[in-house]
């Protein structure tokens, strides 16, 4: 598995020739000039991972690719005449080969007097899980694990301690787009995380990453 970081939480994961982008959002525009994408993933409708115009010209350079997310996504891309297929909590999807999952009902709760909305996390071929804004436990091995470092909704420790539930291989942060400076966290987690055996790698933006097999 291939796996490369556009910017804050907006990745290109390649299993098998399928190539997937995941969550376009209005951080980066390393993703608009992407060609030979086959799947979309849309985890939530917050604009920092779904940026509309972004979404329309990805969709102009890969007319063929497939847009996969929630009802409540799906609500604004059909105000935009936007096609989409439904992957909700439970649900499957095979794509070329390539098995994706539906995980979580909602985001992480920003306040308890604002109402949390739909957010669905992915995983891809049984090894990658991408949560989107949630820590959302899960009943299955997780092999690879896009790690949310850094938002409204969550603290640091937080993050860490999802890790060490999840007990992931491997782990890599997102969401630390909002930073000031992005990456200055990322001391801590290797600090708690790697002697309990989860190897937490910091990605580099347009550098492609490749996960073998545990």
């Amino acid at each position: 598995m291939e796996i490369t970081k556009f910017g804050h939480c907006c990745l290109l994961v390649r299993e098998n020739g399928l190539s997937v982008l995941i969550d376009p959002g209005t951080f980066t525009t390393r993703q608009n000039d992407q060609k030979d994408i086959d799947v979309i993933l849309i985890t939530h409708e917050h604009p920092d991972h779904l940026d509309i115009q972004s979404l329309k010209r990805i969709r102009e350079n890969n007319p063929q690719a497939k847009i996969i997310t929630n009802e409540s996504v799906g609500l604004l891309l059909q105000k935009e005449s936007i096609p989409f297929d439904i992957l909700g909590p439970g649900q499957k999807t095979l794509q070329k080969g390539v098995l994706i999952e539906g995980y979580g009902e909602r985001h992480a709760l920003m306040h308890s007097s604002i109402q949390a909305i739909k957010n669905t996390g992915y995983m891809i071929a049984e090894r990658f899980f991408y949560p989107g804004d949630a820590f959302t436990s899960m009943a299955v091995p997780v092999e690879i694990l896009a790690l949310p470092v850094a938002g409204p909704w969550m603290r640091l420790l937080e993050a860490i301690d999802y890790a060490l539930e999840i007990k992931p291989s491997a782990c890599f942060p997102v969401h630390e787009g909002i930073l000031k400076t992005p990456g200055s966290t990322h001391i801590y987690p290797p600090q708690v995380l790697e002697p309990k055996g989860i190897k937490f790698s910091i990605l580099e933006i347009d550098k492609t990453y490749t996960f073998l097999d545990s």
